[in-house]
């Protein structure tokens, strides 16, 4: 069995290649030029000399920066995580209901993230139509440009919470039905159920959805753009104000921003990998 596993998996290695290759070669070298204008030596303007004043000059808004992006990340995979897995379980346990409840959360998936930034928007403003129902013209709460990043996380949770949902569903959906059955045959609940048998069987699928939502909302622009506060900063509205700026001195220090949310998507991945080895070891 082993024996037939190695060449199965070499030539699947090598099928992968001429799609794989020019991703390592592109990501390969954009880092590479990121790691180098970050050290002043691959420079704007001026000659090249090598410097860590990009690392070391905002030090405190870079970190200020990193904590708001992975607070803002963190909370919204989970979010999409809750309610995908429970979008999941209930289609699953609603044949009937669960169609139409599927067909609206791939509805969303190819909205654009700025547009449903604006819908977000016009729901949660002050004068919005949530304020608006509600009639609360005085005490409705600072959702949007908040402290708390409320309507940011609310657009990234919505919309990845249905992409999360269909994956589980995806992975899961053949094999889940004939042994929820034979759990209920022996007594299980449905709370049961769904604890004991469709949430191990989907943690595999959640690891990589939470490794894929929380690298994608580490990354987004727009809705945090929309949404969010002038400060802090999220880190890629930070690379953009700065890369974008007219002082081209100021290139350095984006590439910093860069290189810093490539390492926490980079450690993310790295830790969805382990646990997903891990889970595959206790199988």
């Amino acid at each position: 069995m082993t024996g037939l596993r190695a060449p199965t998996t070499r030539r699947a290695a090598i099928l992968t290649l001429p799609a794989v290759v020019p991703i390592i070669l592109v990501v390969g070298v954009s880092l590479t030029a990121a790691a180098l204008q970050s050290v002043g030596l691959m420079p704007f303007i001026g000659p090249a000399q090598f410097n860590t004043d990009a690392w070391t000059s905002d030090a405190d808004q870079l970190v200020r920066s990193t904590v708001t992006s992975m607070y803002i990340a963190v909370v919204s995979t989970l979010l999409s995580l809750v309610v995908g897995f429970v979008l999941a379980a209930y289609v699953l346990a609603m044949p009937r209901m669960g169609r139409i409840v599927e067909t609206l959360s791939a509805a969303t998936i190819p909205v654009p993230h700025v547009i449903g930034a604006g819908a977000i928007g016009l729901l949660l403003s002050d004068s919005g139509f949530l304020e608006r129902l509600l009639g609360m013209p005085e005490a409705f709460p600072a959702l949007v440009s908040g402290p708390w990043f409320v309507a940011v996380i609310a657009e990234y949770a919505w919309k990845e919470s249905a992409f999360v949902a269909l994956v589980v569903l995806g992975s899961i959906s053949r094999s889940v039905g004939d042994l929820c059955d034979a759990a209920a045959t022996l007594g299980a609940s449905a709370g049961q159920r769904i604890l004991r048998v469709v949430l191990p069987l989907a943690v595999p699928s959640l690891a990589v959805s939470a490794a894929i939502v929380f690298v994608y909302t580490l990354g987004s622009y727009e809705a945090a753009w929309l949404l969010g506060p002038t400060t802090p900063e999220p880190l890629p509205v930070r690379a953009v104000r700065l890369f974008t700026s007219v002082d081209l001195a100021a290139r350095p220090e984006a590439m910093v921003t860069a290189l810093v949310s490539v390492a926490v998507s980079a450690a993310v991945i790295t830790l969805a990998i382990l646990v997903l080895r891990r889970h595959r070891s206790l199988r």
